[in-house]
């Protein structure tokens, strides 16, 4: 086995790849070779500068450490999801292709079969083959979802660069069966999947991400039914508007203020006509 050397790797994996039969399969890989092709030479690295290896369905690609990272994330930003646009465009709806991306940074060595090894190369397999990966390209409108490493997020993404906002990407936990593997995600964060997503430094609210209720209205359901059961509306479907629970014990409301025509709350009781239903009932002693 070669000394290991420091690399910055590329991953590019098509979205739903085992679902095409083997013309599909074929057009689809040259396609992924072209959009690479095309994006490497976009960020000024050669041929000289990379090594590739074919794994089916993705490709990987060891690119030397003196190339430019920042010009790589640039051009996978922009020319990737170009290319995309335009390769989808003219294709029929089962050659469409969709890509997952994943760049990180690392010590590879060769062994003696010509294949590369190294930790650093296993956790962005692993970050490439994530479900919150998968998930966040599944909700996009665009066709490229793309994942960086933490080290390089550290290096490069987080200096917001020109065409390399730091903004826009968000940091996530994936889970492995090493254990958790911290990464940043450009994007929203998905709603589903098994990992997951939290807010970098300096991060603007409103992502896609899914909030908790607040403390004080989370119960466990069958607290919130015997607090708060809905009444049967027409044949059995729940009455519209709000709800006044009037059971044994006190009466209690939602809020401060009571409208209609009620003329007031005091200690647990209503004093007034009371409209429920079309229906006005009075108080009775």
């Amino acid at each position: 086995m070669t000394d290991p050397v420091s690399r910055t790797i590329l991953l590019l994996d098509i979205e739903r790849f085992s679902d095409r039969d083997d013309v599909e399969q074929a057009y689809l890989r040259r396609m992924l070779y072209d959009v690479a092709d095309r994006a490497l030479e976009a960020a000024g690295i050669d041929e000289t500068l990379r090594t590739r290896a074919d794994r089916g369905d993705s490709v990987m690609e060891l690119i030397d450490a003196n190339a430019s990272v920042t010009a790589l994330l640039r051009a996978l930003l922009t020319e990737v999801p170009a290319q995309l646009r335009a390769v989808n465009r003219m294709a029929s709806r089962s050659a469409q292709m969709r890509l997952r991306g994943v760049v990180a940074g690392g010590y590879v060595a060769v062994d003696h079969l010509d294949g590369w090894v190294g930790s650093d190369l296993n956790h962005a397999c692993r970050l490439l083959d994530a479900a919150l990966l998968r998930a966040a390209l599944r909700e996009r409108v665009d066709d490229f979802a793309l994942c960086v490493s933490d080290s390089v997020y550290q290096g490069v993404v987080r200096h917001d660069h020109p065409g390399v906002p730091a903004d826009g990407f968000h940091r996530v936990t994936v889970a492995t069966k090493n254990g958790p593997l911290a990464a940043w995600l450009h994007g929203p964060v998905p709603r589903t999947g098994e990992d997951h997503g939290e807010r970098g430094a300096g991060e603007a609210p409103g992502d896609s991400g899914e909030r908790p209720a607040p403390a004080a209205s989370r119960g466990t359901a069958e607290e919130d039914a015997h607090s708060h059961p809905a009444p049967a509306g027409h044949r059995g479907a729940p009455a519209p508007g709000p709800v006044l629970d009037v059971g044994s014990g006190s009466v209690s409301f939602g809020g401060s203020y009571v409208a209609g025509d009620q003329h007031g709350v005091s200690g647990g009781r209503v004093t007034g006509d009371v409209v429920m239903g079309g229906t006005t009932e009075r108080e009775r002693p």
